[in-house]
């Protein structure tokens, strides 16, 4: 049977721990697996310092801080409690997202909604910069029940996810491969978005071409281009990419697509000026829907972000293990 120093000490292997987050985190995760109860005593602090060899300070500290959380309570020569019985009062959600784009807030507010008021969510955002990712992961760590987090594409992140607890760890949005189990809802890029392509092969060849605007240097997914070439090749339809959009150059009988929101209303925007009617002198394809491009007309396809934003919050409530790929939709509308 587990103990609450086996639920501590599992977490020294944690390389970026120190004894403190370990202690700290190691209680809470000995409540949440019910290793220790509501109105259970926990081990004094000198039993703390013989079993784990840890200094009193980092000991009291440890207790104070689980104190001040309302985690546990200190009875006056007694010793340390478990204050809660319901561990939702004291769960701690870290979310670390890229930003608060519209298809992100929706993850966001049905991911808070579902949670409710009694679970405390503290959200940061890392901007798809790793090192401020790094410095995210440093400062958070050990302070948190879960995190759940919107990883980077990058050679580094492996390495930083991996200092996460697995059993604490949802990933969402984009999946990254990392060792060990832990959860995720994430999408797939390569062969839902060949499938869309596909789906509106028809619609394309009423055009001349099509073109995808993308920056090798953006954060946008590669395994979407990969998607795209192959399209093109198997329905022998012209087609190109090109790094950036360049003001002046939307053209009749072409079909645009991006992944960039700023350079759609751009497009759209050049398509007023020129008097091109988009869906019958221009088509527009767009990545991640949201309510504006619903009431413009645009053409899109999409992970569903809200019921991604539900799936995680009950994965949480109900402290289940969960690995979905949530699927991609296509959204016909007057564009393409």
């Amino acid at each position: 049977m587990a103990t609450v120093f086996q639920k501590i000490k599992e977490l020294e292997k944690i390389s970026s721990f120190s004894k403190h987050d370990s202690l700290v985190q190691g209680i809470i995760n000995a409540i949440d697996d019910t290793v220790i109860s509501k109105n259970d005593t926990l081990p004094s602090v000198n039993t703390m310092i013989r079993e784990l060899h840890y200094s009193r300070e980092t000991v009291m500290k440890g207790y104070r801080e689980l104190v001040s959380r309302g985690i546990i309570e200190s009875k006056n020569r007694l010793g340390y409690f478990v204050s809660g019985g319901n561990t939702l009062q004291m769960l701690k959600v870290a979310l670390v997202m890229y930003n608060l784009d519209t298809f992100e807030e929706q993850f966001y507010r049905n991911f808070r909604d579902t949670l409710g008021k009694e679970v405390d969510v503290q959200i940061f955002f890392h901007h798809g910069n790793i090192d401020i990712f790094e410095t995210i992961l440093q400062r958070i760590k050990g302070h948190f029940g879960i995190y759940v987090i919107a990883p980077i594409p990058h050679p580094r992140s492996k390495e930083l996810l991996e200092t996460v607890p697995g059993n604490k760890l949802l990933m969402f949005d984009r999946y990254e491969p990392i060792s060990g189990e832990f959860s995720h809802i994430t999408q797939e890029f390569e062969a839902s978005s060949f499938k869309v392509f596909s789906e509106l092969a028809d619609n394309i060849k009423k055009f001349g071409e099509i073109v995808f605007i993308h920056s090798p240097d953006s954060l946008d997914p590669k395994e979407i281009v990969t998607a795209f070439k192959r399209f093109l090749k198997k329905y022998k339809i012209k087609g190109s990419i090109i790094p950036e959009f360049v003001p002046g150059s939307v053209r009749k009988g072409t079909v645009y697509f991006t992944l960039d929101n700023f350079i759609m209303w751009e497009i759209l925007k050049e398509c007023v000026a020129k008097k091109l009617k988009p869906g019958k002198d221009v088509g527009i394809l767009s990545h991640n829907d949201e309510p504006a491009k619903n009431f413009v007309g645009i053409t899109t396809y999409s992970a569903d972000f809200g019921e991604m934003g539900r799936l995680a919050a009950n994965a949480i409530l109900h402290k289940e293990k969960v690995q979905l790929t949530v699927p991609m939709n296509l959204f016909r509308r007057k564009t393409l």
